[in-house]
């Protein structure tokens, strides 16, 4: 089990959020807490979503928003740990 935060930047938020938050949605298990800063002047939107999952679910989560055009994600993992509550 490892911690992770997804940083994800979505230009043009109104064309991208609906798939974007489709996709987390389908993860909500996983899903520890999100937050979003819109940046209305500048068309874009910031969302930091942090997971509790195992290393193949998290690439995987990350490898959907990041094949959203428009969407571009960075991902810190933690090291490994035990079982999260």
């Amino acid at each position: 089990m490892r911690i992770a935060v997804i940083g994800a930047i979505l230009e043009n938020p109104t064309q991208t959020q609906k798939q974007f938050n489709g996709i987390i949605s389908a993860y909500k298990g996983i899903v520890r807490g999100r937050m979003g800063i819109p940046f209305d002047k500048e068309d874009i939107g910031v969302v930091s979503v942090t997971i509790a999952a195992e290393i193949d679910e998290i690439n995987a989560l990350t490898g959907k928003l990041g094949s959203i055009p428009g969407v571009t994600v960075k991902t810190a993992v933690s090291r490994e740990i035990g079982h999260v509550e």
